[in-house]
């Protein structure tokens, strides 16, 4: 990996992801969240404010062991213990049915073979847990859909893999989730980066 992917692009998605507009969707959402959590994708730990106190434990998976560097401060005050696994999402070494809930925020647009990453979710979580996610991906007006699949290819490359055009309801569903709250819709900003998907799903 080169200096930009392992030290800057680390340092940059942390800054922009703490946008207002990000925070409001976590709010709505991580708060969700109760009993033992894996978190896939947790990054620099953007959501761990936002979860309940009353959770058990935090269990934080992502590759990026720079950009968890940057989480220090957050999971030092956290009310919870964490433990972090440098990992991608597609082999999680846990026990099946160990969590009570699933957190991945912006992440799914990035695994390599997202449907694999969803499985294992669904494997380890209990049988009556919940999948909170909160992604973008594929617009629903076709006109933005052609600009964002025009735009992948660059974005893929300067954004570490990842990409505008994947349908994150439909790989929920593939991966044997059945999906029991979505909202969909644009946050402010250029439409080909905003459309996000947004809710609640259980395993099949």
């Amino acid at each position: 990996m080169g200096i930009y992917s392992t030290y800057v692009l680390p340092r940059l998605i942390n800054l922009t992801m703490q946008n207002t507009l990000a925070a409001a969707e976590r709010t709505r959402f991580v708060p969700f969240a109760s009993g033992k959590v894996l978190e896939v994708g947790i990054g620099s730990g953007l959501n761990i404010p936002f979860y309940s106190p009353d959770i058990e434990t935090l269990v934080g998976l992502d590759p990026s062991v720079e950009l968890w560097k940057l989480a220090h401060k957050r999971t030092a005050a956290a009310p919870f213990p964490i433990e972090y696994l440098g990992l991608s999402g597609e082999h999680i070494p846990l026990e099946d049915k160990t969590f009570d809930t699933v957190v991945t925020t912006w992440t799914l647009c990035t695994i390599p073979d997202p449907v694999t990453a969803l499985k294992e979710m669904r494997r380890v979580l209990k049988q009556d847990g919940r999948l909170i996610f909160v992604e973008h991906g594929l617009a629903a007006d076709r006109r933005v859909q052609v600009w964002q699949n025009r735009l992948n290819p660059l974005w893929n490359q300067i954004a570490g893999g990842c990409n505008l055009n994947r349908r994150i309801d439909t790989l929920i569903s593939e991966a044997g989730f059945r999906i029991s709250q979505i909202d969909t819709g644009y946050l402010k900003g250029l439409k080909p980066f905003s459309f996000l998907y947004k809710g609640l799903a259980r395993p099949e």
